[in-house]
């Protein structure tokens, strides 16, 4: 989210999208995701901006190849967002649901090309080899033709700076709400944990801490997490990361496939008071706009990047509406917040629980190097030397402190998804895209349509900021805390 991203885990799980670099505080750099951005690659700017077809300029040498950026792109994408996706299709119905999130993802992905596209635009105007998303932001707002923006341009990095923060310390706080969560469950389970996936018994969960108290007990371990600077020595454990949460995913599709009960019991549209809940998860999940233009700027044939990125978010998106999808008509009413709460307690699928938790602990400190690699260089900077480190460490130690009392104040986990898709997510994804456009090539002609669809997303984007916020806000007021289920051994589970 980046969903991160590998935003996310980014997006928000985008375990393996870093790469070691120091980051320097002197330099604004598009932090959603930390790849290497190249050094003097030659920019044969584009005789016009319309597609990557009369773009040209040269990758870099040692740049990434057409598949690996694919697998980028996947893996900036699918984070602990898509778990919650089965509980956002029963806030919306299972046609309205699905539907919607096709729209979602057609219209993101949409605005990914439009950011690539006015980053293009810039480097060609102004013979830069590479344009980050805050300077296209800033540089949209110099083109704009209203005289208080363009004076007030440097706002504009400034705001994708603060959105690229909130979102991937929102990330963080989603991270610390699901490790809790699955972690509670498989200790409150472990007296009736078995071997036999397919018996009916019902499991009565042992009494055990509160969700809060497991939050906290973690707060020591990500923490000491944090304080590995150097992502080199991350590298490994981002690696089986990816591994265990690719085996995962595919024990979840397994478990689900099975015995799907009648559909018509579901409704086809569920109420207009859920719906901006499931708006929130559902760019909470395709937020990964952040990775788009590094990914771009590091292939060694920058001109394939509208392919793969069309392929890549093509299969995002049909791995979204089908474990939604299958999610739902699979555990209908009863579905909890992210769908790894549902499966059996059976040790097969509690390793699914303990092998998610496993990549998601680790994807913490991929998301966490964002935001603290835009905050702490600044800090240290206005420090004596012999201070750096300590500031360094204390400023880690606090932005970490500063997610776990946010998820222990908002201990659900379908809630602070949607909080979070709704406040940030909507931002970088859906409403400032499309209003760059505008700025960008306003005073060079633009169409009406152009602009009325334009506007149209932003206006999407911002009814869905508010009313997902105020949404989310008064359901967490009504219900500060999730119920505690009693699991049987298929999974169904009884409230």
């Amino acid at each position: 989210m980046w969903k991160w991203k590998p935003h996310g885990l980014a997006g928000r799980g985008s375990v393996g999208t870093m790469s070691s670099r120091r980051l320097r505080s002197e330099d604004y750099n598009d932090y959603s995701s930390t790849d290497v951005t190249p050094e003097g690659s030659p920019s044969n700017g584009p005789n016009s901006c319309a597609g990557s077809s009369t773009y040209q300029r040269f990758g870099e040498t040692n740049g990434t190849t057409s598949f690996q950026t694919l697998i980028h792109v996947l893996k900036g994408n699918i984070g602990t967002g898509l778990l919650g996706l089965p509980l956002a299709i029963k806030n919306a119905g299972i046609v309205m649901g699905p539907v919607s999130l096709l729209v979602i993802g057609i219209i993101a992905v949409h605005c990914m090309r439009i950011l690539v596209k006015c980053a293009h635009h810039f480097c060609r105007k102004l013979q830069k080899p590479f344009v980050d998303y805050g300077d296209a932001v800033m540089y949209g707002l110099e083109a704009s033709p209203v005289a208080w923006l363009r004076t007030h341009s440097i706002w504009g990095r400034h705001l994708v700076s603060f959105f690229l923060i909130v979102t991937q310390l929102g990330f963080c706080c989603v991270y610390f709400v699901f490790l809790a969560d699955n972690l509670k469950q498989v200790i409150s389970a472990a007296n009736g944990t078995t071997n036999d996936c397919h018996s009916n018994e019902t499991v009565v969960l042992t009494p055990t801490m509160d969700s809060r108290l497991y939050i906290l007990s973690l707060l020591p371990f990500i923490v000491l997490l944090v304080f590995i600077r150097n992502l080199k020595f991350l590298s490994i454990f981002s690696l089986l990361a990816n591994i265990a949460m690719l085996v995962s995913l595919v024990m979840i599709y397994q478990y689900i496939v099975q015995g799907i009960p009648d559909p018509g019991r579901l409704p086809l549209v569920s109420g207009w008071k859920t719906y901006p809940l499931f708006f929130g998860t559902a760019i909470f999940a395709f937020e990964g706009i952040g990775v788009v233009l590094p990914l771009e700027n590091k292939m060694k044939n920058p001109q394939h990047f509208p392919v793969i990125l069309y392929v890549g978010m093509a299969i995002v998106s049909v791995l979204y509406i089908s474990l939604g999808a299958l999610g739902y008509l699979r555990f209908g009413a009863n579905i909890q917040a992210s769908i790894t709460l549902n499966l059996p307690n059976c040790w097969m699928y509690q390793s699914v629980k303990l092998l998610y938790s496993f990549g998601i602990f680790f994807t913490y400190a991929l998301q966490f190097y964002v935001p603290a690699e835009i905050i702490i260089p600044c800090a240290r900077s206005r420090v004596p030397e012999r201070w750096a480190l300590a500031v360094d460490l204390l400023l880690r130690t606090f932005l970490v402190c500063v997610t776990c009392v946010l998820a222990i104040l908002i201990p659900r986990l379908d809630i602070v998804i949607s909080l979070v898709g709704s406040v940030s997510s909507s931002a970088l994804a859906l409403i400032i895209p499309p209003l760059l456009e505008i700025f960008t090539y306003f005073q060079e002609g633009l169409h009406p349509v152009t602009i009325a669809k334009d506007i149209l997303i932003s206006l999407i984007g911002f009814v869905g900021f508010v009313v997902g916020t105020y949404e989310a806000l008064e359901a967490l007021v009504t219900n500060p805390v999730s119920p505690s289920p009693v699991s049987n051994a298929t999974g169904a589970l009884v409230l």
